[in-house]
């Protein structure tokens, strides 16, 4: 299936993950794609049940090469995925950067990050890779949280359910654009240019029973993001005369 032998860096490329449009914004690259997957853990996974399409949010963890998905064992997708034949599969990331408003309501977009994988997933029944797994998946959501809390017993571990999915056909696209309009709108007195989305969290509220201080990765994830209106005191980038230095105009990819 495969028209471009994957290497040291890239994946290969397939019909299936080659766009037909804008090509020129998707990637294969490993790190690209990595980045992408890693930096959130909601994820949307396609498959088809009885002739009819099914997607459905869930969470995800990489392990190098492979994605891990989390269910339970009644779960459509979970069972479809036991036995040797495993399950086809659909699984897509999108991360938003920025709004790209533009003088005419035709050329309005989206700055964006996505990947979209294809293969077929299997349940995990091995005990020790279910338990990666499933410490992956927590820390995934939480940085180093599966150290920090009681792991599951056999009775949770017989109720929970993880499908793996190795990452042989996958793909990422990306716009990092700013606004385009046509020339002849450029002088509508309409306003144009990017809104960035950002995603953060608010201050944890501790449970009645818990007794010990907030764990410092709760702290770091729930730390206030640097406030990107901020003025040359609070801007570490701000030159001395109170003019900030030019910077990119698109989102970071972090």
């Amino acid at each position: 299936m495969s028209t471009v032998p994957d290497n040291d860096t890239s994946y290969a490329r397939t019909p299936r993950t080659t766009p037909t449009r804008y090509k020129d914004r998707a990637t294969w690259e490993r790190e690209a794609i990595h980045a992408v997957l890693d930096a959130t853990y909601l994820c949307h996974l396609g498959f088809v049940v009885d002739g009819a399409p099914v997607v459905l949010p869930t969470i995800h963890a990489r392990v190098g090469d492979r994605l891990y998905v989390h269910g339970s064992t009644g779960s459509r997708p979970l069972r479809g995925a036991r036995g040797e034949q495993g399950l086809r599969v659909c699984l897509t990331v999108t991360l938003v950067d920025a709004l790209v408003l533009t003088k005419s309501a035709f050329n309005h977009s989206v700055n964006f990050r996505s990947v979209v994988a294809h293969g077929t997933a299997h349940q995990v029944t091995d005990p020790e890779e279910l338990t990666v797994a499933l410490d992956a998946l927590v820390d995934q959501v939480v940085p180093g949280r599966s150290a920090e809390v009681r792991p599951a017993n056999a009775k949770e571990l017989a109720a929970t359910a993880v499908i793996r999915l190795d990452l042989d056909e996958v793909s990422a696209k990306s716009r990092t654009d700013l606004a385009a309009d046509d020339a002849e709108d450029l002088d509508l007195p309409y306003w144009a240019g990017l809104v960035p989305v950002t995603s953060g969290y608010g201050t944890p509220l501790p449970d009645a029973s818990a007794t010990v201080p907030l764990p410092a990765n709760l702290r770091a994830l729930t730390a206030p993001s640097p406030d990107p209106a901020a003025g040359p005191a609070d801007d570490p980038s701000a030159d001395p005369t109170g003019s900030t230095r030019s910077t990119d105009a698109t989102p970071s990819a972090g």
